[in-house]
């Protein structure tokens, strides 16, 4: 499990910053400004959902849940995964 960790990381990121530059480049930057003010780069979201759901709904209000199950879409099977499920568990609580 654990060496697949790094593989789900990069997985999830990726698609994570698709999604978003697929809304726009305008609130990605915001974005990647905002997660900046709690010191977090986007690849440290993996580890710290909650900063990261805290500035999507700030940046996205209404299209949060659009982005969440465009991410998970991305992942396809990937979201069954341990890690990957814990994180989404953060994002949607």
């Amino acid at each position: 499990m654990e060496r697949y960790a790094e593989q789900h990381k990069i997985a999830l990121i990726s698609c994570l910053e698709v999604v978003l530059m697929s809304m726009g480049n305008t609130k990605y930057n915001l974005v990647v400004a905002k997660l900046g003010s709690y010191d977090v780069v986007i690849r440290e979201c993996y580890k710290h959902p909650e900063y990261l759901k805290s500035v999507l709904k700030e940046v996205y209000r209404e299209d949060y849940e659009y982005i969440i199950s465009e991410i998970k879409a991305q992942l396809d099977e990937l979201i069954n995964e341990k890690d990957i499920a814990e994180f989404f568990k953060i994002m949607e609580s």
